[in-house]
């Protein structure tokens, strides 16, 4: 019998259209592998939600971008379900979608990140933060939702007061001048480099999927110890947050400078776009692996990671069990 699958779509993030439109050519790769999938629309109703998950599938493959859906809300509730899920756990989904939280990890393992502050958003309309350049980002996003790039000599403001929709706090970081390039990781191995070239100032949320005119480039064209250094940082941070399944981490290489001095960690991508093109998928397919072979892969390794436990584990409920029973 095939292996029932529900694929989760949409959310209640500003990354909802991506999700549905991704989610189409997931849905698509699964049915042609075999699987029994059923489409499941998310929204904030939660009850529903459960409901369309009963009875339970044998695997849940999340499709679903940004808050609620990346950052560990829903997996904690496949968790309780005990439904076992495509990619990261529950910690290092939350982890992964609270950026300064991420850097602090990074930089504790030895990871370059650019210089940056978490800011009032007070601070930031007034200009007393840092000096520009610098870059301002939402806490808590992803597709590059919110972000503004602040130079020298121009009249744009920090943000937008009225429009800015993510809260008191703001990440200001100082702007690293130099080239895009994403390591997508796979069960903890990189699996390439990419570089995104791209017409205007920052891989912003159009150039992502909207603009005609971006390129990703594959492999690179980068000095190989610029290269190795992008990679083993996107293991160790992989590895740091106990990251699973697919990841992406996105780098800005400092061409002014060399090897590890050159790289800067910008952001992990825990639940990193599936589809045709992306960065995620071109990487495994150069290393030999397809679309179709990629998602089944992700469906055969989800799990719940609460569900296992360690030996340690084992042993401490043994003597629970063994307590109880002589009181």
């Amino acid at each position: 019998m095939a292996k029932k699958v529900a694929l989760l779509v949409g959310g209640w993030s500003a990354e909802r259209e991506v999700s549905l439109t991704k989610g189409k050519s997931i849905e698509g790769a699964l049915k042609e592998h075999g699987y029994d999938v059923q489409v499941i629309d998310v929204t904030s109703d939660i009850a529903k939600l459960i409901n369309d998950l009963t009875p339970k599938p044998d695997v849940a493959f999340n499709n679903l971008y940004g808050r609620g859906g990346e950052d560990g809300v829903i997996q904690g509730l496949l968790e309780a379900m005990e439904i076992p899920y495509t990619h990261s756990n529950v910690l290092a989904s939350s982890i992964g979608m609270d950026k300064p939280m991420t850097k602090k990890i990074a930089l504790s393992i030895g990871v370059k990140c650019a210089d940056g502050v978490v800011a009032s958003k007070a601070d930031v309309i007034a200009e007393t933060v840092i000096p520009r350049p610098y870059v301002v980002k939402p806490l808590n996003e992803g597709s590059s939702v919110g972000v503004r790039i602040i130079l020298e000599g121009e009249n744009q403001k920090p943000l937008d007061e009225g429009s800015w929709c993510f809260g008191d706090q703001v990440l200001v970081e100082k702007f690293i001048e130099g080239r895009e390039i994403h390591v997508t990781v796979l069960d903890g191995k990189a699996q390439g480099v990419t570089e995104i070239k791209f017409p205007g100032r920052f891989f912003d949320y159009n150039a992502k999927y909207h603009d005609t005119q971006t390129e990703l480039v594959t492999p690179a064209d980068v000095p190989a110890d610029v290269a190795q250094a992008a990679i083993e940082n996107a293991e160790k941070i992989f590895n740091a947050l106990g990251c699973s399944g697919l990841t992406r981490c996105d780098f800005r290489y400092d061409v002014s400078k060399s090897g590890k001095d050159a790289v800067y960690f910008l952001e992990i991508n825990t639940m990193p776009g599936l589809a045709p093109g992306s960065v995620a998928l071109i990487q495994p397919e150069l290393n030999g692996m397809s679309f179709v072979q990629l998602c089944s892969h992700l469906v055969e390794t989800a799990k719940c990671h609460g569900l296992i436990e360690s030996p340690s584990q084992n042993q401490e409920a043994e003597k629970s069990r063994d307590y109880q029973q002589s009181a």
